[in-house]
């Protein structure tokens, strides 16, 4: 008699395996990527720089820390918005995860296309290009960490 992950003699259910927790995640990453992409399609395509109103800020943090210029704290920035994309794609496609870096790319390429052909306040940058591939990258790492962890503490033996 065979047993799968969730039948056990007289009724008892068996602790999921890793594989059953990742799919839980695949479908809740797909909501979470639909209301990331609502937020990152604002952020890029917002008519003025998003980040207009935090000048006093950004002001006061590059004086307390003179090494945070306003361009490394904007290329940081652009790394950190491109952590979820490649995070939630990696755990969704986990079959095709080859996908992952050229969507994140094209996805990048599209932003800042539509920012220089639509947005005149707005400036494209290769930079930009950049830092949101970099992040995607860093999401993709955090995607198989993530998942090893769950692996390893499934497959953990019981005592």
């Amino acid at each position: 008699m065979t047993k799968d992950a969730g039948s056990a003699p007289f009724g008892r259910r068996l602790a999921p395996t890793w594989q059953t927790r990742l799919a839980r995640w695949g479908r809740s990453a797909r909501a979470w990527l639909s209301a990331y992409v609502i937020a990152l399609a604002l952020i890029a395509f917002w008519p003025v720089p998003v980040d207009s109103g935090a000048g006093p800020l950004l002001r006061a943090v590059t004086r307390l820390f003179p090494l945070l210029t306003y361009a490394r704290i904007e290329f940081g920035a652009n790394i950190l918005l491109f952590v979820p994309l490649g995070f939630l794609l990696t755990l969704i496609l986990a079959r095709d995860r080859w996908l992952v870096m050229p969507i994140a790319f094209l996805t990048t390429v599209t932003i800042e296309t539509g920012q220089a052909i639509a947005l005149s306040a707005r400036t494209p940058s290769v930079l930009d290009i950049i830092a949101n591939t970099a992040g995607a990258c860093l999401g993709i790492v955090l995607a198989v960490f993530a998942e090893t962890l769950a692996r390893a503490r499934a497959e953990r033996p019981t005592t």
